[in-house]
């Protein structure tokens, strides 16, 4: 095991503080997390924002299915999920939340998608794990742990929320 429920939780408190501090506090600062565990980490860094701070953040859910870079390229059917982003965009800080950073094709989808719903003043990027192996020149402002791996190696984050457990675990 890689992150037991103490070290995630661990992670996400540094991370916050992370976030806080580059970006002088709250004003101007809105998470969105990427489906589906980014979402459940950008609520999570929300909760410790407003256990710190006492400010509640927008907190917004982004699904990047049609913007990825190989929609069409399979004959699975991709399932599309709705992007629930209740603010605008426009002139904030965003912080992009996802839960491994690998390639960076994901992150350059979620950009363009999050660029259709306005023009932010900057767009940050918080990963709970990086694992290296860059396709795009994209790096995480925040990250929880770098994980070294191998390409046939494979990064499973599991959340309470969606899994019944928390962990990260290399197969």
């Amino acid at each position: 095991m890689v992150l037991d429920r103490v070290a995630i939780q661990r992670a996400l408190t540094r991370i916050t503080h992370e976030i806080l501090e580059k970006n002088r506090g709250t004003e101007q600062l809105a998470l969105v997390g990427i489906y589906t565990r980014g979402v459940y980490l950008s609520q999570r860094l929300a909760a410790e924002i407003k256990k710190g701070e006492g400010v509640s953040v927008p907190c917004g859910e982004i699904d990047i299915t049609l913007y990825r870079d190989d929609v069409g390229r399979s004959r699975a059917r991709p399932e599309v999920r709705s992007t629930t982003i209740p603010f605008s965009v426009d002139d904030l800080r965003i912080v992009l939340v996802d839960d491994v950073l690998y390639t960076g094709r994901t992150v350059r989808a979620a950009m363009d998608a999050l660029i259709d719903f306005g023009r932010p003043r900057s767009i940050q990027l918080a990963v709970l794990v990086d694992r290296g192996h860059r396709e795009l020149p994209i790096r995480a402002d925040y990250v929880g742990k770098n994980l070294p791996t191998a390409h046939d190696e494979h990064v499973h984050v599991r959340l309470v929320e969606r899994d019944g457990v928390d962990e990260v675990v290399t197969e």
